[in-house]
């Protein structure tokens, strides 16, 4: 068995300790997620077992929506309510034409430093150990999209917000970077992630139904990882080929997007090919398991 688990992940739970978790009820090793979430995170983590491994890449780098509360007036060292506070400001004079012009200004294209408690590595280390060990770790702005920020509530001090992003973009950095933007400073306090490109929050399964019922019946098709990408359908002769490694002639009708997933004539999805000048190559095959 193979496939996509959508698994509603709980509070104080590691994705890590999910993937365990779920090697245990399935039964196998050959299990891994598909983008972190903070222990104090919830919501849309996805899971791959069996082959569909091989198709984390593309589920990785889909947008992520997310819902969070930041707590403002407060400064922790982990940008998250799991650190210790190192700052506090007032924040009771802060309205929401205020923060409405805070938020324009980290929509679209910017640049984020990740947060120093984060599993990024340097040298080999993930920063969270360099950090605990005190040390210095140099972090570097990257690049990532915030697609769309908008306001859902503010009682002071808590501000309640919708993002929707690009893999890569940290929700407590923003976070952060909001509450020093409004001069106050902020963290996170609650964050749930619902919806990872089309797997949404409302499809998710808890690891406790997974476990009291069949598994099986919540596992969705591998290709579901790809659904982003051009589909290309194959003949007979032409899936022969593709399944021993061979190249096989692209044509106009066909996809002129690269990377595509392809399928049998049945509908049987097995692979991913790549084009390489009037040719496609095989990138990543599926073929079908025998016994």
């Amino acid at each position: 068995m193979e496939g996509i688990l959508n698994i509603d992940k709980p509070q104080w739970l590691s994705s890590h300790d999910v993937v365990a978790r779920v090697r245990r009820i399935c039964n196998t090793r050959r299990v891994g997620h598909a983008g972190t979430l903070d222990p104090l995170a919830t919501g849309v983590l996805l899971v791959c077992v069996g082959r569909a491994t091989r198709l984390s890449e593309y589920l990785m780098g889909q947008r992520k929506t997310y819902t969070a509360t930041v707590r403002l007036g407060q400064t922790t060292n982990t940008y998250d309510a799991e650190g210790e506070v190192t700052e506090e400001r007032p924040f009771s004079h802060i309205t929401s034409s205020d923060i409405e012009k805070a938020l324009e200004t980290f929509r679209g294209p910017i640049e984020q430093i990740p947060p120093i408690y984060s599993a990024l590595k340097v040298d080999g280390q993930p920063m969270y150990k360099l950090a605990r060990a005190g040390k210095d770790v140099e972090r570097k702005p990257r690049p990532v999209t915030i697609y769309a920020l908008d306001l859902v509530d503010w009682t002071p001090p808590n501000l309640q917000l919708r993002v929707i992003c690009s893999t890569g973009t940290y929700i407590r950095s923003l976070a952060h970077d909001i509450g020093d933007f409004l001069g106050c400073g902020g963290h996170i306090t609650v964050l749930r992630r619902t919806a990872v490109g089309d797997f949404n929050i409302s499809d998710a399964v808890s690891l406790e139904t997974l476990q009291a019922e069949e598994w099986e019946s919540f596992c969705l098709p591998s290709d579901e990882a790809v659904t982003i990408l051009p589909r290309l359908n194959a003949s007979q002769e032409e899936t022969k080929a593709l399944l021993l490694g061979q190249r096989i002639p692209y044509s106009p009708e066909q996809p002129q997007e690269s990377p595509v997933r392809v399928y049998d004539p049945l509908s049987q999805f097995f692979g991913i090919l790549l084009r390489e000048d009037d040719m496609w190559r095989p990138k990543k095959m599926f073929p079908p398991e025998s016994g």
